[in-house]
């Protein structure tokens, strides 16, 4: 039997154990030997970039239209649980929480960091141009919008479905059941995926826990004066472990959503208050000019590859990059979405999901994007040079160059500590489901332990300087998982044809427990 109970309340031992020794492992290679460590994951995943980086385009293309495929089908009236059962959250709050745990703190770290890195160094033509601003803030709408969305949505789905219409446990393995059956599920095919979706989730989170806390100080710095450097980055960490670990077990009903509808309210605050002080026609000129030029060219740049560069160079460095850690937080970040999306018809979720973050990220970026550009492009202005230096000090650098830059600076930084603490209490109570059977409501005893370890994890890799090094470690677990995700494609199709021809309409195998040796009394290879 794996199966125990204690103060963690039931975990499923292989996957937790073999996690934590594996999450051991890496960080003392990389506390003790850092530059052996880094080269060793900066190899991997440049051999993965060079020789796989197609793989990645077309991959990630092949989700996005197979998200919309799905919605528009026979299959988008299919409800994600019972025939006639209402969403468990309301629709603002469902998008408050899925926007908060998918992209959140990234949007606020590179909103003015990157169309800034593009300006001075554009994929082609001439740098610090009219052309490479336009350009610019193109590929900052490609990178965050529907191509990531999709990732996460076709994991959801998959989750989702098999949760809550067929009574599977919210593991990524039940997402494999057409194709892999019970003995496959539960047998060591199983545990391989799910303990790859714990791998790929704690290294993330623990990496943006690093990166955040340094934005944080970043801010404090701006705003107060308070001294940046280690001891300030892992003070802010520990802090924010403690609240993070409070709003996980407080459930997501009072924790993650109040947080996320705050964070949703004070994003509204900055842009308003952006459009207003700031160059306004220009936001809004830009807006307009880079939905189209991003909609006309979106299949080109889908595909591109920059063949005939004989170094992939800025593809490798950023696209395919961004594809990789998109797919990497995949497990992560779908599995919560299928947790706050039980009642929602395949549809509408694909069309929430898709569509709606993606809408409010591009909002959000070219209010920031395209205040930034207009200092330098416009004005003479010195942000790309800042953020040439350091890329968490963007946003701040910017804000100097408009009124109130202590108001906006403070409320900015609130918004990326809220981000914080909701990106890993959410991705703390998926751990904690992975590691427990696909428990939906696990114990506060393991979401603290994981809370903890996560934070260890991220301190112990500042200290060795080597969260770059397990940022590129978590990307290279990205491969195999892309791997996972095109079986789930083909698995949830198979069990959508089943349904819709009349086979076993709606079975719930509320009998399975994947941390038993024995077969379940129902046959859920016969239902699915």
């Amino acid at each position: 039997m794996s199966e125990e109970k204690s103060f963690l309340g039931k975990i499923d031992r292989p996957i937790f154990s073999i996690s934590a020794l594996i999450m051991v492992f890496f960080v003392a290679w990389t506390l003790f030997q850092p530059k052996t460590a880094g080269a060793a994951f900066s190899a991997v995943q440049k051999f993965i970039t060079v020789n796989f980086g197609w793989s990645y385009a077309i991959g990630v293309t092949f989700f996005l239209f197979f998200a919309f495929y799905l919605a528009f089908s026979k299959f988008g009236n299919i409800t994600l649980g019972k025939d006639g059962e209402k969403p468990e959250y309301g629709t603002g709050k469902w998008f408050a929480m899925l926007f908060a745990a998918g992209m959140g703190i990234g949007l606020v770290f590179w909103g003015v960091a990157e169309p800034m890195s593009f300006y001075t160094a554009p994929p082609y033509g001439e740098p610090s141009s009219i052309e490479s601003a336009q350009i610019a803030m193109r590929y900052v709408f490609f990178h965050w919008g529907l191509h990531p969305w999709s990732v996460f949505a076709v994991v959801g789905l998959s989750m989702a479905y098999f949760q809550f219409r067929k009574g599977l446990p919210a593991l990524v393995s039940s997402s494999l059941y057409p194709l892999i059956g019970e003995k496959g599920a539960k047998g060591w095919i199983g545990k391989i995926v799910d303990i790859l979706a714990v791998f790929a989730t704690i290294f993330g989170v623990a990496t943006s826990l690093g990166l955040g806390a340094m934005q944080i100080a970043t801010g404090l710095n701006y705003a107060y004066g308070i001294p940046t450097g280690l001891m300030t980055s892992i003070v802010i960490i520990l802090v924010i472990t403690v609240l993070f670990i409070t709003s996980a077990v407080t459930g997501i009903d009072k924790g993650i959503s109040f947080l996320s509808k705050t964070n949703m309210a004070l994003i509204a605050i900055i842009v308003a208050f952006m459009l207003i002080v700031g160059p306004t026609r220009y936001i809004l000129n830009g807006f307009s000019e880079t939905l189209g030029s991003y909609l006309q060219n979106i299949l080109q740049m889908s595909f591109w590859t920059d063949t005939f560069n004989t170094n992939p160079g800025w593809v490798g460095g950023w696209t395919i990059f961004y594809w990789a850690w998109w797919v990497a937080w995949g497990p992560f970040v779908g599995a919560f979405i299928a947790r706050i999306s039980k009642g929602r018809r395949i549809k509408e979720f694909i069309l929430g999901v898709v569509i709606a973050p993606t809408l409010m990220s591009f909002v959000w970026l070219s209010v920031m994007g395209n205040s930034a550009l207009f200092v330098d492009v416009v004005q003479n202005g010195g942000i790309a040079a800042e953020v040439a230096k350091d890329s968490s000090t963007a946003i701040f650098a910017m804000f100097q160059y408009f009124p109130f830059t202590g108001f906006i600076t403070l409320v900015s930084t609130l918004i990326i500590a809220i981000f914080f603490i909701t990106s890993a209490d959410s991705a703390t109570f998926v751990m904690a489901m992975f590691t427990s059977g696909g428990e939906l409501n696990p114990k506060p005893g393991l979401k603290i332990t994981w809370g903890l370890i996560v934070s260890a994890v991220a301190i112990a890799l500042m200290i060795a300087g080597g969260l770059g090094a397990l940022q590129t470690a978590s990307i290279a677990a990205a491969f195999p998982f892309m791997i996972v995700m095109f079986a789930m494609c083909l698995s949830i199709i198979k069990a959508f044809n089943k349904e819709i021809n009349g086979e076993s309409v709606n079975p719930q195998v509320n009998d399975y427990n994947p941390t038993t040796t024995h077969p379940s009394k129902q046959s859920i290879k016969e239902s699915l």
